[in-house]
């Protein structure tokens, strides 16, 4: 597995981690009743359906947690990794699985946690596993194609179905709360045991259900971290309290050449723009990315001053509000546009011989600037850019 909380937990502690939390999964499994066969299978034979009740529940607590970690900004869901849909090889497989589940009684998690506590059939089980995985192995140029067939990519059922995240979310939880009630009649006749519940036990399964129906509640209809961001710059812009520190080009050049390590100049165009042309030290963060997870160290922290600039006045100055709501920062912005600043230094023409004195101490310091600015990007180059996240794929599970 990968690093459980990338660029926070070292790699080699997050191994730590992992083994106390295989400890604890393992302990839950088995306190579940998961290392017994009889209460696997049951699930086949419709009798004992807590294989079903065990992985529902994870399944919606961890959506829930997911939706309302993610609708206040704790969690980016963007970086969560979506294994490809490969429906044949997934049709196939599930077979494949199912039969073996039945006849031996064990997944491959549960066989692990039985060998655990001493079983000796699942001893067995986890030896036939082995066999399967080299046997995988060595046909696997004879299967390839079947392997990769029907690749759908990295699908979320909810974009699918045309619907937001919420919205399956509550389709889900309604689903499990129907499966739930549907396996609990079904046992009863399977086991012919009178359909009745200790008013404790049904208490305690109506408050579950209610909770989880309460936290998809919030997330749809309460505002985020986002929502409440925009409502202040709303109110803001209404009141006419939106007071903007602004900078020079000239100053800001003068600051790049003799303070560069206070300042966090931050270009809001698109990636395309930036390419283009940039100033002098610049990072992109384009105003649509403002509100990532990843870029909220640079808008908390108190050492520098985030410097904005685009092209747009009312672009900037948006940005430069985002960024006030979402950390503790000094910000400020740059009072000419990218193509001025462009003009000014970049585009430097030499004055005419009759300008006055002002003119030419004028032309003299930005020339002057544009070649100390271009030396200190060629000396210090990349440094200062936010470091670029990559997506850790994590596979495996049951």
């Amino acid at each position: 597995m990968g690093p459980l909380v990338p660029f926070i937990v070292s790699e080699e502690f997050s191994l730590v981690l992992a083994f106390f939390l295989g400890i604890g999964f393992g302990f839950i499994l088995e306190q579940a009743g998961f290392s017994s066969t009889k209460k696997l299978v049951g699930l086949f034979y419709g009798y004992d359906f807590t294989v079903l009740r065990v992985f529902f529940t994870a399944g919606v607590t961890a959506m829930a947690g997911v939706l309302l970690l993610g609708h206040y900004g704790l969690l980016d869901t963007s970086v969560i990794y979506v294994n490809p849909a490969f429906i044949k090889a997934a049709i196939l497989g599930g077979v494949i699985m199912g039969a073996g589940f039945i006849i031996g009684g064990f997944c491959p998690g549960t066989s692990v946690c039985a060998l655990a506590i001493g079983k000796l059939d699942a001893l067995a089980f986890v030896f036939g596993s082995v066999l399967g995985v080299w046997g995988f192995i060595e046909s696997f140029p004879l299967i390839e194609n079947i392997y990769n067939a029907n690749n759908l990519g990295q699908l979320r059922i909810s974009e699918y179905l045309g619907m937001s995240d919420v919205a399956f979310g509550f389709l889900l939880a309604l689903i499990a709360v129907a499966a739930f009630v549907a396996t609990w009649f079904i046992e009863n006749r399977v086991n012919r045991r009178k359909p009745d519940l200790h008013p404790f036990q049904r208490n305690r399964y109506a408050l579950a259900a209610a909770s989880l129906f309460v936290v998809l509640a919030i997330v749809a209809f309460l505002p985020g971290k986002q929502d409440v961001i925009n409502m202040r710059i709303a109110e803001a812009k209404r009141q006419q309290s939106c007071v903007f520190k602004e900078i020079a080009a000239d100053n800001l050049a003068q600051e790049i050449v003799n303070n560069y390590y206070t300042l966090n100049i931050i270009d809001v165009r698109t990636p395309e723009e930036f390419e283009e042309y940039h100033l002098p030290m610049a990072i992109n963060i384009p105003f649509e990315q403002i509100m990532e997870r990843q870029y909220e160290p640079i808008f908390r922290q108190r050492l520098k001053t985030n410097i904005f600039y685009a092209d747009s006045d009312t672009l900037v100055r948006m940005a430069c509000l985002k960024a006030k709501y979402i950390g503790k920062s000094e910000n400020m912005i740059l009072r000419e546009s990218t193509h001025e600043f462009r003009e000014m230094f970049t585009n430097l023409e030499h004055p005419a011989a009759d300008v006055s004195k002002a003119e030419h101490e004028t032309y003299h310091f930005r020339s002057s600037a544009v070649q100390k600015m271009d030396d200190l990007v060629n000396a210090l180059k990349n440094i200062g850019a936010p470091v670029k996240r990559e997506v850790i794929t994590v596979k495996g599970g049951c």
